[in-house]
Order: structure tokens, then C-alpha cells, then sequence
């Protein structure tokens, strides 16, 4: 279950079923009750008006039963203030039955603390408050109508104003308070620890699949290694082959890119190696800002369809973070932009101080994201690319070190089109640190 379904209508959700239960005992036991009194006790009661409460309690119960049994029921919104009103109608039709069997001298009037306890356990604060008001007010004015039974009313005043039965609303009144706040504190307080719990679920669950990245990437280094190292012999004898017996400056110059290539595999592997795979160990260092994107630039793979605005650093340009790190973070971005972009657009690239952090925005001139996209973009192995252009990691890998770095790594994407990828990082002014891990 996700964090989303279990959010503040969880508790409504998965009390329901035992709600309507209980609402249905609840009618039963009052309309058991009031013919008890009436036909085993001989204590008159006006029955008809009396078993309209609990029939107004049992019909209102049949359409919670009714949305309980509906396939999609978990997945619609609004349980809490469907389940609040219930206990409304509860207080309600509870205040007339006990305004027709004795009023503020029936001893069932504690009832209300029942739906004032259920409030503070499965709703919210402010529902629970609400109930708690009503309660005390129907409660008091039992006080000012009721139809008195004789039986309850010995040594108690006609007119209802006896000490005792004040005190009884007064006692209740503060019971409700007491419940209300102790148990609405609580309840709050498990649900931010369920919440902090699903939190740390979700963040161990990524760095399970990074741990897991980081091994795969590992291994392919080692691997790769060797067969590189191979290649790299090869071409240097073909260089000398070319240059010297066959002097063929094309094949040379052939056999030069490949050396050039494989190097370039090596410097990624690298990358990809444990060493390579721990970016948050970097130390930070003194960094120029349109330097350092000035080589971002230049290791592009079209740098000719990259525009700068430094606008934004306001002579401020000079900082401190992990360098390598940020700008292997800000390659694939640049890169991703430029594949969504037409071969006759460019991408921007603009960088912006921000009190303690630096922000990173890289917008290109695509189709832009759909919403279902912008949600599940930067979760591995999750690409929009066609098969064989992409793995769907760079971006998780880059949301990985802002995250590590204190940082945040977030997309935007305007209903006229165009993608803005946001890498935001805290930066210092010209200290030297180790960055956080």
C-alpha cells in the first residue's frame, strides 16, 4: 500500500466496515432497551417517537453499508466527513431519545462519549472538536426540555436545576474536553510516526535499488576492463602499422579515435566503479559557476545548440561543492534536453543564487511531459527513449547525488510545451568542506 492510500483517509477507510457494526448494535440496544423499560419496568414512553431515532440510525447505517460494498470503494475520497456526519446524526438522534426517556437524569446520556472516543481515534483534530461541542450542547439542553420519568427524578428538583445534574453536565463537558484533546493528540502522533514510517520504507527501498545499481555497475566495470585494455593494444599497434609500414594517415587517424574512444570508456567506467560510485565522499572545492558550466558545455554532444544565462549568479559566481560530481550530474540533463529538442533548437541553460543554494535549470524546446511522466520520471529503469537509446537511469542517478548532497532534482513542464529540469544544491561561499553524505 502506498503512502498516498494511507494518508488521513486510512483510518476512516479501514474503521468502516466496524463502524456500521457497531451503529447497528447501537440501534439495537436502544430500541431493546426502551421496550425493556416499557413492557418489563411499566414505565410509559411515548414508543413512536421515541424508536424514531434509532430508525434514523439504522437507514443512514444501510448507505454506509451500501459505499462499504462498493468494489472502488478504498479508492474514493471523502470517508472522513462521511463518517463524521454519521457521528452527527448519532449525537442528534441520541439527544431526542434521551429528551423522551428522562433527559440530563437518564443514565445513558454518557453515550455521547462514545462518538467523541471514535472521533479522536480514527478523525481528524478539528472533527473531533466539533463532536465534542455538540455533545456538550445537546447535552445541555437536556436541561431545558425533556419529558422526566418519575423513577429518575427522586430526589431531584421538577424543574431539572438540581447541583447534582449541573455537576453531571459540567463533569461530562470536561470529560469530553479531556478526550477529546488527549485522544486527538494521540491519534495524531501515531499517524505522523506511520508517516515518517512509510517515509523511511520508501527511502530504504531506494537505496536498496541503488546498492543494487552501484554492485551491477561494478561488476560491468571489472568485466569491461579487460577486453578495453585489449582494444587499446590493438589500436596502437594498427597506429604504428599505419604510420609506419602501410603510412596510410587515414587508418592512423582511424585507429587514433579508437584510442581516443576506449579512453573515454575507461574514464566511465571509472565512473561506474566503487570508487566512481560514491560521489558524496568528494570533497568540496572553491568552484566558478560559468566555468564550471562553460565545461559542461564543451563535453556536450552539440555544445553549438547550448545558450547560457548567468544572469541570475549576479557577480556571485564563484562557490563551493563537489565539482566533478555537479557536473556529471548536469552532462545527462544537458544531453536528455538536447534529444527531446529539434536538431534546429537550442537548449538554456542558466544558473541562479538563491540565498544558501544554487538552482541549475536546463529547458529545452521539446513536446514537454504528460503528467503520468512527470510523476514517474527519475525512477530507475523508466524511459520514454525508443529501446536501445536509453536505460532510464541517468536521471535517477542525478536525483540520487542531489539528494545526497542535500539537494533536490525536480521538472516542470508548461502546458505549451518544453521540459525545465530544476538541480537544486546547497552551496557555501568560498569554504572548503567535505560534502554531506
Amino acid at each position: 500500500m502506498t503512502a498516498e492510500r494511507r494518508g488521513p483517509e486510512a483510518a476512516p477507510q479501514i474503521a468502516l466496515p466496524w463502524i456500521v457494526r457497531l451503529r447497528y448494535a447501537m440501534a439495537a440496544g436502544q430500541v431493546a432497551t426502551v421496550l425493556f423499560v416499557h413492557y418489563a419496568l411499566k414505565i410509559e414512553l411515548p414508543l413512536g417517537f421515541v424508536i424514531i431515532g434509532p430508525v434514523l440510525v439504522a437507514a443512514s447505517n444501510l448507505l454506509l453499508a451500501a459505499r462499504v460494498s462498493k468494489p472502488d470503494a478504498a479508492k474514493t475520497v471523502g470517508f472522513s466527513a462521511l463518517v463524521a456526519w454519521a457521528f452527527v446524526l448519532d449525537t442528534i438522534c441520541l439527544t431526542g431519545v434521551l429528551m423522551l426517556t428522562g433527559g440530563p437524569t437518564n443514565p445513558f446520556s454518557l453515550l455521547y462519549l462514545v462518538q467523541i472516543t471514535l472521533a479522536a481515534t480514527i478523525l481528524t483534530k478539528r472533527w473531533t472538536w466539533i463532536l465534542g461541542a455538540l455533545s456538550s450542547l445537546c447535552f445541555g439542553a437536556l436541561f431545558l426540555k425533556y419529558r422526566p420519568i418519575p423513577l429518575l427524578e427522586m430526589h431531584h428538583p421538577a424543574d431539572g436545576t438540581n447541583l447534582h445534574l449541573i455537576g453531571m453536565w459540567i463533569s461530562f463537558s470536561v470529560a469530553a474536553f479531556l478526550i477529546a484533546m488527549f485522544s486527538a493528540k494521540i491519534s495524531e502522533l501515531l499517524r505522523q510516526r506511520e508517516a515518517s514510517l512509510l517515509s523511511m520504507e520508501a527511502e530504504l527501498a531506494k537505496k536498496d535499488r541503488l546498492a543494487s545499481l552501484v554492485t551491477l555497475a561494478a561488476g560491468a566495470a571489472h568485466e569491461l576492463s579487460t577486453p578495453l585494455g585489449t582494444i587499446a593494444v590493438v589500436a596502437k599497434e594498427l597506429e604504428r602499422l599505419a604510420t609506419t609500414a602501410l603510412n596510410n594517415a587515414s587508418v592512423a587517424e582511424d585507429t587514433r579515435l579508437i584510442r581516443s574512444e576506449v579512453d573515454r570508456c575507461r574514464e566511465i567506467l571509472w565512473r561506474m566503479s566503487v570508487q566512481g560510485a560514491e560521489p558524496a565522499a568528494e570533497v568540496a572545492e572553491t568552484v566558478d559557476t560559468a566555468e564550471l558550466l562553460a565545461q559542461v558545455c564543451r563535453e556536450s554532444p552539440q555544445p553549438a545548440r547550448l545558450t547560457l544565462d548567468l544572469d541570475g549568479l549576479a557577480g556571485r559566481g564563484a562557490v563551493s561543492f563537489p565539482r566533478r560530481s555537479v557536473q556529471q550530474a548536469l552532462i545527462p540533463l544537458v544531453k536528455n534536453a538536447l534529444e527531446a529538442s529539434a536538431d534546429d533548437s537550442t537548449v538554456r541553460i542558466s544558473a541562479l543564487r538563491d540565498g544558501g543554494n544554487l538552482r541549475f535549470v536546463v529547458e529545452d524546446r521539446g513536446g514537454g511531459m504528460s503528467a503520468e511522466v512527470l510523476r514517474r520520471v527519475g525512477e530507475p529503469f523508466f524511459t520514454t527513449k525508443e529501446p536501445g537509446k536509453g536505460m532510464g537511469l541517468g536521471v535517477f542517478l542525478v536525483r540520487t547525488l542531489a539528494e545526497q548532497l542535500g539537494g533536490s532534482l525536480t521538472f516542470e513542464s508548461p502546458a505549451n510545451g518544453g521540459t525545465a529540469a530544476i538541480l537544486e544544491l546547497p552551496v557555501a561561499e568560498g569554504t572548503v568542506h567535505a560534502a554531506p553524505r
